[in-house]
């Protein structure tokens, strides 16, 4: 009976009821879509000076303002949904820090012993929804919320979530993009694990609710990456999933691509995009790197984070060997993560000082003006520099691009818009970037 009730919440209304519900959904979706403010679409945002712009209005992969107020308190408490869908006693709730580190040591360095199933395992999968599903929306909905609008699905919209656990990247793009709850979209979420592909459909769902909107399709297929569907799609996302199929090879990444970038293309319409998350870990950010090469080469437009289409500068070749090339990747403090969240983090004995990520999103033939502008990528934290200085390296059309600045702060992610690029071009020595100074 409570079942029922549970899912009572999304019975098809009348006619007139549906009307005004879209008309609220509607207003409601634009006030939280600009509830930042001056925050716009990468895309559509008018270059400026960068000198002379105050920190808090730079486009940034990861402001807080473009999330809407409602899904900063499901992420707050989301603790709470899963103990309403998934509860554990007391006793287990004691017992949820030793099992989330040993889960910790499984993922990591015991991950040679791990089992393919991991996840159907019931200690194991409420460990790890408890605790990695919630820091990965806390990543993901950030992430999402400042991407831009061209890359999301449309109105009847077939998408396809590969290697989707429990719904992680579903659930955070619906508490990111609000202005997608209205859309007709249907998901394929593929996963080799039931268990957990079952019990990610009920957190949606639980999250849905809580928003008053009726939830997407969901059809949930058990197997692996290259499991076939039923239909062609629009829209495909996966997150850690390369991650994954990469720690179970020894194969380097070179080699892997090409049947990883010719499987997307098998599930991909002609016009479909991508947005691919993975750790901001050298194997993956290289794996990204050599398929954002593939988009390009087959007229996809890399929408972020890269600034231009040019070959890529941090492409990790070799790095997870211990080469010395960068890797694209990009970070940001946890300080603002849900309290409940940092203090299971301390009691499982693994703490989060800092959340990072690495990423590619394309989309088909997006068309992007050639002009004198110069946009560079922050990807690294503040450094120091002689002369009392500060350095931040990025990515731009020059390559790698280390900006220096005497006053000027910014954060990993953020989209610097120069009107002019430098006439005179100055390599520094230690890195071979080339320095823009502001």
């Amino acid at each position: 009976m409570a079942q029922e009730k549970f899912y009572s919440k999304f019975q098809k209304k009348n006619s007139e009821s549906s009307k005004k519900t879209a008309e609220n959904k509607s207003l409601n979706s634009k006030k939280a879509g600009t509830s930042a403010g001056k925050k716009s679409d990468l895309k559509t945002r008018k270059p400026v000076d960068v000198a002379a712009l105050p920190k808090d209005e730079l486009p940034s992969l990861f402001s807080t303002h473009t999330i809407p107020k409602e899904s900063l308190a499901i992420i707050n408490n989301f603790d709470e949904i899963i103990q309403g869908v998934r509860p554990l006693n007391s006793r287990q709730l004691q017992q949820l820090p030793d099992n989330i580190r040993a889960l910790s040591h499984q993922l990591t360095d015991e991950r040679s012993t791990r089992r393919l199933g991991y996840m159907n395992d019931a200690i194991q999968l409420s460990s790890y929804v408890r605790y990695y599903t919630w820091w990965n929306l806390v990543r993901l909905v950030r992430l999402f919320s400042n991407l831009p609008a061209a890359l999301f699905p449309k109105e009847n919209g077939i998408c396809l979530d590969l290697g989707s656990g429990p719904l992680t990247v579903v659930i955070a793009l619906w508490l990111a993009r609000p202005e997608l709850r209205n859309k007709n979209l249907t998901w394929y979420c593929l996963d080799v694990s039931s268990n957990s592909l079952a019990l990610g459909e009920d957190l949606y769902l639980s999250v849905a609710a809580k928003t008053n909107c009726e939830p997407w399709k969901i059809i949930r297929v058990k197997g692996s990456f290259g499991t076939g569907i039923k239909q062609k799609c629009d829209f495909i996302t996966c997150a850690n999933m390369f991650n994954e199929l990469d720690q179970a090879s020894d194969m380097p990444p070179e080699y892997q691509t090409k049947k990883y970038f010719e499987q997307l293309q098998n599930y991909s319409t002609p016009k479909g995009s991508f947005l691919l998350v993975e750790p901001g870990v050298p194997k993956s950010a290289r794996t990204l790197s050599l398929l954002r090469e593939r988009f390009i080469a087959n007229e996809k437009t890399v929408l972020a984070p890269c600034p231009h289409a040019l070959e890529c500068p941090m492409n990790g070749f070799k790095a997870y060997t211990g080469s010395q090339n960068k890797w694209c990747n990009f970070s940001f403090s946890t300080e603002g993560a849900p309290a409940k969240l940092l203090k299971l983090s301390e009691l499982a004995k693994l703490p989060k000082e800092r959340a990072t990520l690495s990423f590619n999103c394309a989309a088909h033939n997006e068309k992007t003006e050639e002009n004198d502008e110069l946009k560079i990528r922050i990807s690294s934290d503040p450094f120091r520099l002689p002369a009392g200085r500060t350095g931040f390296y990025g990515c731009s059309k020059l390559g790698l691009t280390l900006v220096a600045t005497r006053n000027q702060q910014f954060a990993s992610g953020d989209l610097l818009t120069l009107k002019k690029a430098p006439k005179e071009e100055k390599i520094d020595q230690k890195s071979g970037a080339k320095i823009v100074e502001l």
